[in-house]
């Protein structure tokens, strides 16, 4: 799945297509979704309105998920607003789990857990995890950066590209992994003449990384070694479990616990140089049309036109239903847990103009009741692929919708860069500084 290029111009839009009405379903408006172990156990729960019957999976290994059975199966209870739980004695850290969703019409879906924290390799199976347990040595004493926001200089990386090469001077086993941020002094030649990796940020003096998407996405095979061919490379704006590390970048995705303490690592490293992490996020679509969500909460994740079928905004099959109040709530929860647990500096929202101003608003919000809060950055692209389908009174995060957001979520203005350097799609189109400077002068000014 390619990563949402197209750009439309603002005088080109149209009214947004006719959408199905939101399911009047109840808000769960707890923050204890998903598996948490406690001293006896684990409690799992849910949030699924429309299931009939739930049955909880467990499993020694998170290998793929057809590979192995189970070693206990329970039955989950009806809890309030839509919910299901139950507490399992004795089973904790390191237990892999997933669910049997029944509906009314004899349906059985399988489905890992849309709120997992930790997941097997390819993720298609989730894991309890104590958190506690992955915390690097030293997590507790890692901050933030203070950088004033006159000072950022933010450069865009992708993490298996950082330290790939082979003249990075980072050691094979840490190539294209986390881990290869955790070496600050690099060098082609070893002796620091010509710096790589994160000496050469600092050379550069560069403030923030953005890394491209890494919370488990769909796209990549986590069980072919990233030496072979045939693991295949992707940029990652195709979420799968949206709260879980990519397990690619790992040194070891089978074990749900290995990936969120090197993403850690990675950040604790980079924070050590005096550089912000600002982490690209995708929350408005999902890898397939067919995802966790879709399988234990039908028809509510996504929208859809009013004839059923997914709206497209997006350009890659599907756009998420962010107005759905349980959606908005896991969009804000994802993003406050990834800055808590994670210390993560900064959000880049691809795609922001499928987002609407309500839920962005509560996000910054939600940042900013943090220790630090304040400082985390929020910005995104004011625009979408295609049309999407909204009900009446939802106002998009888009060109549009601009005065609606609250004066600290940033956008990317495509017309600025497009009449500074030339139009990013037709590169025989110049801009000022590419050959055109009389045409746009008055726009630069």
């Amino acid at each position: 799945m390619e990563r949402p290029i197209s750009v439309v111009a603002v005088a080109d839009w149209t009214p947004a297509e006719l959408a199905m009405p939101c399911p009047d379903y109840p808000v769960y408006q707890d923050g204890d979704l998903g598996a948490f172990p406690d001293a006896k156990g684990t409690t799992f729960r849910i949030w699924a309105p429309t299931a009939n019957g739930i049955t909880l999976r467990l499993f020694d290994s998170g290998a793929p998920y057809d590979t192995v059975e189970p070693f206990q199966s329970r039955e989950m209870t009806p809890g309030t607003a839509g919910t299901w739980q139950i507490h399992c004695d004795g089973i904790g850290h390191g237990t892999y789990y997933d669910y049997l969703v029944r509906f009314p019409d004899g349906t059985v879906n399988r489905t890992a857990d849309p709120w997992a924290r930790a997941a097997g390799v390819n993720g298609r199976r989730s894991m309890v995890v104590d958190l506690a347990q992955t915390n690097p040595d030293g997590w507790e004493q890692d901050r933030r950066p203070h950088i004033p926001s006159r000072d950022l200089v933010i450069w865009e990386t992708h993490i298996g590209d950082f330290s790939n090469d082979e003249h990075s001077g980072i050691p094979e086993e840490h190539r294209g992994t986390y881990l290869a941020f955790t070496h600050p002094d690099t060098s082609v030649d070893g002796e620091g003449e010509f710096p790589t990796c994160v000496a050469y940020l600092k050379r550069l003096g560069i403030t923030a990384v953005q890394l491209m998407p890494f919370y488990d996405y769909g796209s990549i095979d986590e069980s072919i070694p990233r030496t072979d061919p045939k693991h295949g490379f992707n940029w990652g704006y195709d979420p799968l479990n949206y709260n879980v590390p990519e397990g690619s970048y790992s040194t070891d995705p089978y074990d749900g616990a290995v990936r969120i303490r090197e993403c850690k690592q990675m950040i604790q490293s980079l924070h050590a140089a005096g550089i912000k992490v600002i982490m690209d996020v995708v929350y408005n679509h999902m890898f397939s049309t067919d995802n966790w969500f879709e399988r234990m909460i039908p028809g509510y994740a996504l929208r859809r036109r009013a004839d059923g079928t997914f709206a497209d905004g997006s350009a890659c099959t599907n756009d998420v239903a962010t107005e759905h109040p349980m959606m908005r709530k896991y969009i804000v929860d994802s993003v406050v847990y990834w800055a808590r647990e994670y210390h993560v500096d900064g959000f880049r929202f691809d795609l922001m103009g499928l987002i609407d101003v309500e839920t962005m608003n509560v996000i910054r919000t939600a940042l900013d009741q943090l220790p630090d809060g304040a400082t985390i950055l929020m910005h995104g692209e004011p625009w979408t692929a295609r049309e999407t389908a909204l009900e009446p009174g939802t106002i998009l995060a888009d060109k549009r919708g601009m005065s609606y957001l609250g004066p600290r979520i940033g956008a990317f203005c495509d017309s600025t860069r497009d009449t500074v350097r030339g139009h990013v799609f037709y590169q025989w189109v110049p801009g000022y500084l590419t050959g055109a400077a009389a045409d746009y002068a008055e726009d630069i000014r």
